[in-house]
């Protein structure tokens, strides 16, 4: 039987742990990044006519959901916010691709550049 005996050195510890502090704080800054990236934008929402899932966003015909006008001007002014496509269907309650249909329309109408139409 071989028995080793590790040599310690309470240098490379606390060195290990600095390293794994530092880690964890950019870990713990990059999570308070994407919260506020992922968080309501108060400018696009302060308007109490805006609700992503208010029921006049949409109408039924033929069993499918189609976004009314003013369905369409929420998920532009979503766009508008900064909301990504996956955000956007999220918060509209529509699919992806029915998000990704629409930011290409956005992006036809000019993006940010584009005319506001009223709620």
């Amino acid at each position: 039987m071989q028995t080793s005996t590790l040599a310690y050195d309470p240098v490379a510890v606390g060195s290990a742990i600095d390293n794994i502090t530092a880690g964890l704080e950019r870990v713990l800054g990059g999570f308070a990044h994407l919260k506020q990236l992922l968080a309501a934008d108060a400018a696009a929402t302060s308007d109490a006519a805006f609700d992503p899932k208010d029921p006049a966003n949409k109408y039924e015909i033929g069993g499918l959901e189609k976004l009314t006008p003013r369905g369409v001007e929420i998920c532009y002014r979503l766009f508008d916010a900064g909301k990504s496509r996956y955000a956007v269907a999220n918060l509209m309650d529509i699919s992806f691709g029915a998000a990704t249909h629409r930011f290409k329309a956005w992006e036809k109408e000019g993006g940010l550049g584009r005319k506001r139409q009223p709620l």
